[in-house]
C-alpha cells in the first residue's frame, strides 16, 4: 500500500552514512513535502523590475559591529520573485568570523511578506541541525506559523550554513548514500571487531567529507551560524531578532541570545535542548526518552482494533524488540529491490515516534514488516533521509548533522568508555539503545576538532525568551526544557502536556494563543503555564 503521513509530520535526524548508530540530536520540526528548490522568477539584474527589489539594512539596525564585519551587515540584498508568492535572496556571511576577509559563504533564505501590516520579521529553523528553514516555509508555513503570526510579520526561513541551498557539506552522492543504507554488519562478531569495521567506514566517509567540502567542513559549528542569524536580522532592518526555533533551532536560538543578548527581541524556543548537557548525557535522554514513547504508541495501539501486537505493553514492546532482532538477522527486501537492514528499517520505525498522530502509519508499516514486506518501513525511513522516489535526496540532512555535531560536541571514542555507555544506553532503553551506541566513532577521525563545549547558556540582559516544553516529547525531553529555562537569565518556561516532538502548531489553542501574543503584542507568558 502507499503510505502518506499526514500534515505535521515531523522527521527524525536518524540517518547516518553508516549503519553504526542510529543519531538522533535533537531531531527537527520539518515536514516532509516536495522538497524541490526555489524558482526564481523574473530579472535579477539589480534594475528592481521584473518582481526583483534591492534592499539595503536600516542603519539603525546594523548598529554598532566590528569593522571587519560591517560590509556583511551593510550589503545590498536583491530579493526576487519565487513560486507560490515568496521572496527569494541570498546573503553573503563570512566563512571564518575569526578572520572575515578570508572568504565568504552564501546563505540561501526566503520570505513570506505579512498578509497585514508588518510590525518586523520572524526568522524561523525547524531543526535538525540540517533541516532546512527555506523548505519548511515554502512547503509548510500555515503549519509552523499561525494566521495570526503572519498578518503581522514576515516570516524567514533559511538554510543554516552548510546546509542544502545554502553553501553546503557534501559527503555522499545519492548511490553512495543509497548503498550505505543498504550495508549490513555481520552479527555475532566480537564487539572489538565490530568496532574496527564501524571506525573503518567512518574513516572512510571523513576523508570523502573533508574531500568533497573543503574548508567549509570546519566552519559550520552552531555558533558561527548563530552569528549568520544577525546579519540576517541586519540586512531585513530590524533592531532586534525575533525567532522561532523548534528542537535544534532552540540550540541555535540559546546561542544567539549568549551572544547578542541587548539583540533579543521575541524569541520562542519549542523542543528545547539542555546546552550544558554532553553528547553522551544528550543520546542518554533520548534514549530514555523514545523508549517511553514506544511504549506509550504500544498502549495505544492496544486499547483499537487491528493492532499487530498482542498481551500486554510489556509484551507489545518485546514483540518490537523481537522483530528488530529478526530484521537483524535476515534483513528484509522492498518491493522496489532496496535491501532494509535494521538501522534503516529502525530509523523508519522511529519517524512516526515524532507525533502520535502518525501512530496508525506506523502501526500499518509494522503489520506489513510482520507479513515480510518493509516497503512501508522504507518509505518512513526514505522520509527521514529525504529520499525522493526517484533515487535523489532532497537536502543534505545526513551529511549537515555530522559535520555540525562534530564540531559542537567533544565525543568520547574510548572503546572501553563507549562500552561502557552502551550498557548504559541499553539499561535506558531496552528497544532502542544499542541502536545509539558508538556515536564517538563518527567525529573519531574528523578533519577538524570540536570548537565548542557543552555549557550554559544565560543571555544576561536578555528580553524575555520563551521556553516550550512537551510532557511526552522523545527527542527533546521535558526536563531539558525547564534546564534551558532555568539558565537563561530571562526564560519564561511553558509546558504542553501532550506526546510527540514540540507544541506549537500541532498541539491546542492554549499554546497557540500564548505563543501569538507573546510575538503580536508582547505579551511574556507567566512563567510555568501549563497547558
Amino acid at each position: 500500500m502507499t503510505l502518506g503521513l499526514p500534515p505535521g509530520t515531523r522527521p527524525s535526524r536518524t540517518t547516518v552514512p553508516r549503519p553504526w548508530r542510529l543519531s538522533l540530536v535533537a531531531g527537527t520540526a520539518a515536514i516532509v513535502v516536495g522538497l524541490t528548490g526555489c524558482t526564481l522568477l523574473g530579472s535579477d539584474d539589480g534594475s528592481g523590475q521584473g518582481g526583483t527589489v534591492i534592499e539595503a539594512a536600516d542603519p539603525d539596525a546594523i548598529g554598532e559591529v566590528d569593522t571587519d564585519l560591517r560590509s556583511f551587515y551593510e550589503q545590498e540584498v536583491s530579493w526576487s520573485d519565487c513560486e507560490d508568492g515568496f521572496s527569494c535572496a541570498t546573503i553573503s556571511v563570512p566563512l571564518d568570523y575569526g578572520d572575515p576577509g578570508r572568504a565568504d559563504i552564501e546563505i540561501a533564505a526566503i520570505r513570506a511578506e505579512a498578509t497585514g501590516e508588518a510590525q518586523g520579521t520572524v526568522l524561523v529553523n525547524p531543526g535538525g541541525p540540517g533541516g532546512s528553514g527555506y523548505s519548511i516555509v515554502r512547503d509548510s508555513l500555515s503549519y509552523v506559523t499561525s494566521e495570526r503570526l503572519r498578518e503581522h510579520y514576515d516570516v524567514l526561513g533559511f538554510d543554516p550554513r552548510g546546509v542544502s541551498r545554502s553553501t553546503p557539506v557534501t559527503c555522499y552522492t545519492a548511490e553512495e548514500q543509497d548503498e550505505a543504507r543498504q550495508e549490513t554488519l555481520p552479527t555475532g562478531i566480537p564487539e572489538e571487531e565490530l568496532l574496527a569495521l564501524l571506525s573503518a567506514d567512518a574513516r572512510e566517509y571523513a576523508d570523502l567529507c573533508a574531500e568533497r567540502t573543503g574548508e567549509l567542513l570546519g566552519f559550520v559549528d552552531t555558533e558561527s551560524a548563530a552569528r549568520d542569524m544577525d546579519i540576517l536580522r541586519a540586512v531585513v532592518s530590524d533592531t532586534e531578532l525575533n525567532y522561532l526555533g523548534f528542537s535544534y533551532g532552540t540550540q541555535l536560538g540559546a546561542t544567539y541570545a549568549d551572544l547578542f543578548p541587548e539583540r533579543v527581541g521575541r524569541l520562542v524556543l519549542d523542543g528545547a535542548i539542555d546546552p550544558s548537557l554532553t553528547n553522551e548525557e544528550v543520546t542518554l535522554g533520548q534514549a530514555s526518552g523514545f523508549e517511553n514513547a514506544v511504549r506509550a504508541y504500544v498502549e495505544d495501539c492496544l486499547s483499537g482494533q487491528e493492532c499487530p501486537y498482542t498481551g500486554t505493553v510489556d509484551d507489545g514492546v518485546r514483540q518490537i524488540q523481537e522483530l528488530f532482532a529478526s530484521v537483524e538477522r535476515e534483513p528484509l527486501r522492498a518491493a522496489d529491490g532496496r535491501l532494509v537492514p535494521v538501522s534503516t528499517f529502525v530509523q523508519g520505525f522511529i519517524l512516526p515516534l515524532y507525533d502520535n498522530g502518525n501512530w496508525p502509519t506506523l502501526t500499518q508499516a509494522v503489520s506489513d514488516a510482520l507479513g515480510g514486506d518493509p516497503s512501508s518501513m522504507l518509505y518512513l525511513a526514505d522520509l527521514s533521509a529525504e529520499r525522493r522516489p526517484d533515487g535523489t535526496y532532497a537536502g543534505n540532512s545526513t551529511a549537515a548533522f555530522l559535520a555540525v555535531n562534530c564540531l559542537d560536541y567533544p565525543m568520547t571514542s574510548d572503546p572501553a568508555t563507549m562500552l561502557a555507555d552502551e550498557q548504559q544506553l541499553v539499561a535506558a532503553s531496552p528497544t532502542f539503545g544499542r541502536f545509539l551506541a558508538f556515536g564517538g566513532i563518527t567525529c573519531a577521525p574528523w578533519p577538524y576538532p570540536s570548537v565548542l563545549e557543552p555549557a550554559p547558556r544565560t543571555a544576561a540582559g536578555a528580553a524575555p525568551i520563551v521556553v516550550i516544553g512537551t510532557t511526552g516529547d522523545p527527542a527533546t525531553p521535558y526536563a531539558w526544557s525547564t534546564a534551558l529555562a532555568e539558565q537563561l537569565e530571562s526564560g519564561v518556561h511553558v509546558t504542553w502536556e501532550g506526546e510527540g516532538h514540540t507544541a506549537y502548531g500541532r498541539s491546542n489553542d492554549c499554546v497557540l494563543d500564548l505563543v501569538d501574543d507573546f510575538f503580536v503584542d508582547g505579551t511574556v507568558p507567566e512563567d510555568g503555564a501549563r497547558c
